[in-house]
């Protein structure tokens, strides 16, 4: 397995993937609005999206990665352990296109993979590769 750059507080990243061999991942524009929705559930605990750019078959999208304490939630059942859960912002972004893929393959009878690969990322450090 590849190793992935952590998404790490306080950092901007830049979020991109492609649909598998290039193929679509928005077969309608209703697909769009829909990505959104799920985009938005699970990552607004975890990361502030400053802008986006969803095409036929690829994306990319800006974000800020909140801090441990934003990101840090009470359970709605508490465990024995814990009564704090800490969101992983790679987990939430994971979650999104799990949920996403799923649907799609559901609504259009499709099956495997959507995605490419697990999404990429890079460290916005710089205005220039901002």
């Amino acid at each position: 397995m590849a190793y992935r750059i952590p998404l790490e507080s306080g950092k901007y990243y830049h979020i991109y993937n492609r649909g598998i061999n290039g193929t679509r991942l928005f077969y309608e524009e209703r697909n769009y609005y829909f990505f959104l929705e799920k985009y938005a559930n699970y990552t607004t605990p975890v990361m502030d999206t400053l802008a986006y750019c969803l095409m036929g078959n690829h994306f990319h999208v800006l974000v800020k990665i909140k801090s441990e304490t934003e990101r840090t939630q009470v359970r709605e059942k508490p465990s024995p352990k814990s009564k704090y859960i800490t969101f992983d912002p790679s987990r939430q972004l994971g979650h999104v296109f799990n949920s996403y893929a799923q649907a799609i393959n559901k609504k259009y009878s499709r099956t495997g993979g959507l995605f490419e690969a697990a999404f990429r990322r890079k460290e916005v450090a710089s205005e220039t590769y901002l």
